[in-house]
């Protein structure tokens, strides 16, 4: 293996001499199979730190590159000058629009139709760094270079080859998940940035849910979304999931909750393993998959109830404060108001509102006022008349039918199971105090049209209820 032994002046002479030596073997054909080949490995290992390595990165370094890894008649050749490519378009982003300009887009959608890991995997890097900052029409690739059919019947082949490794138990090899990894990315990335065309890849949704079924989740200690997980997760996002066909996918005869009942587990490993700056980015598309799965359920599918049972505290949940403990249900509600996750917050919040089927009333009763206010004031949702000390107080579920013990709307905790700490009783000039406070509080609420009631206090001295003390009053001790 050819390994670096030269910096500075020295690099750059040398990446110099081996891109003009490739750049003349393209006319002339001078270089042997093995010399052109060890030419590649030296520009890849170079390449790897773009000091010194200018040439490589230049409009003529990524023709020369691009010439080899599309015309050349070696498989060999082509696979060295697409590493090299793909590790300049990686670290120099202006190279990307480089290689667009030279039209050569065709060419990569045909090498994903090989039935190759290394090819699909190289190919696909190529396409998907040309997704960004660049004039590529993806519209075409999909229309005339049936980019999305490629896509799907690559997708295809990894289902069927992760459902044999699964009956057989034997382990995929590296570069076949590497190459699945770069598949979905690739799809996430052409239909979010040409979203006209998402339809052409419904027919990859069979594919994407057998792999999640097929697909170990890594063992502890390991990321639970890292490749492909992560990336599988995030290729459904843009596509139409409430089609009848993509439905019966979703939802197999067999097993209708195993979908959910997986995401839902991969749910609860990232609450865990995963720390708050990251779950924006990493963990809210597990979120609106998992809440997209229960708004496309049959109604007579026991999916939904799968769900709400997961996620939504549970009768022992409620002897505490919803939200303590370290059940998946509590952190959920933690992180409804998580303020280094913003996205990943809206995103449960959303979750939680939709499993209570988009209902106020039943919002506040499955997770608490305490919670559920603050969405329904951000999302201008209208709170029914009664629903804080109304029914709920006297046990009703939501339907009106008593349910269950009565529950503390607030809290969401049973009344019977509330604790008080022992506490001597407030005196006269703190309970004036007190008094003030609420006051104050109840007009803030009332200007923000948090509430619209009459502020208690205000009523209480209109009634005669409220003394003020007079300056030189004092409490008995008494």
């Amino acid at each position: 293996m050819f390994s670096i032994g030269v910096s500075g002046p020295a690099k750059l002479q040398a990446v110099t001499t081996l891109v003009n030596k490739l750049t003349e073997d393209l006319k002339s054909k001078s270089l042997s199979s093995e010399e052109r080949d060890k030419a590649l490995e030296e520009l890849k290992v170079y390449g790897r730190d773009p000091r010194n390595a200018d040439p490589i990165f230049t409009k003529e370094g990524i023709e020369t590159l691009t010439k080899h890894a599309f015309e050349s008649s070696s498989e060999t050749t082509s696979r060295n000058a697409l590493r090299v490519l793909c590790n300049s378009m990686l670290l120099k982003p202006e190279t990307r629009q480089g290689f667009v300009d030279l039209g050569y887009e065709s060419k990569a959608c045909e090498k994903l139709k090989n039935d190759n890991w290394d090819d699909e995997f190289l190919a696909t890097r190529v396409i998907f760094f040309s997704t960004y900052g660049t004039s590529i029409d993806l519209a075409k690739l999909i229309d005339e270079e049936h980019l999305a059919d490629s896509i799907v019947k690559n997708l295809s082949r990894h289902a069927t080859r992760f459902s044999e490794h699964v009956q057989n138990k034997t382990k995929a090899d590296p570069m076949e998940l590497m190459a699945l990894g770069e598949t979905l990315r690739l799809l996430f990335n052409v239909t979010s940035k040409c979203p006209s065309k998402t339809d052409s890849f419904t027919a990859a949704v069979p594919h994407i849910v057998s792999l999640l079924l097929n697909l170990d989740i890594p063992p502890k200690g390991s990321p639970p979304l890292e490749a492909p997980l992560g990336p599988l997760v995030n290729a459904p996002m843009n596509l139409k999931l409430d089609d009848e066909e993509t439905r019966k996918c979703l939802y197999p005869k067999d097993a209708p909750s195993s979908l959910a009942e997986k995401l839902i587990k991969l749910l609860d490993l990232c609450l865990k393993s995963y720390q708050d700056q990251e779950l924006d980015a990493t963990v809210t598309p597990l979120v609106c998959l998992i809440s997209s799965i229960y708004e496309y359920a049959p109604a007579d599918s026991p999916v939904c109830d799968s769900i709400r049972k997961a996620l939504l505290p549970s009768e022992e949940e409620r002897t505490k404060v919803l939200g303590k403990g370290d059940t998946l249900p509590a952190s959920l509600l933690v992180n409804m108001t998580n303020p280094i996750a913003p996205e990943f917050a809206k995103a449960v919040s959303h979750l939680l509102f939709n499993i209570s089927d988009k209902d106020a009333h039943k919002f506040v009763d499955n997770i608490g006022y305490g919670y559920a206010s603050g969405f329904l004031f951000q999302n201008n949702i209208s709170i029914p008349e009664g629903l804080v000390g109304g029914d709920d107080e006297k046990g009703e579920s939501s339907k009106g039918q008593s349910s269950r013990r009565a529950v503390n709307p607030i809290t969401g905790q049973f009344l019977d199971a509330e604790t008080f700490p022992d506490m001597p009783e407030m005196t006269m000039e703190e309970k004036e105090r007190e008094a003030e406070r609420l006051f104050v509080l109840f007009e803030r609420a009332r200007k923000l049209g948090i509430v619209n009631v009459e502020n208690p206090v205000a009523k209480a001295v209109q009634e005669g209820r409220f003394e003020e003390l007079p300056d030189d009053y004092e409490e008995d001790s008494n």
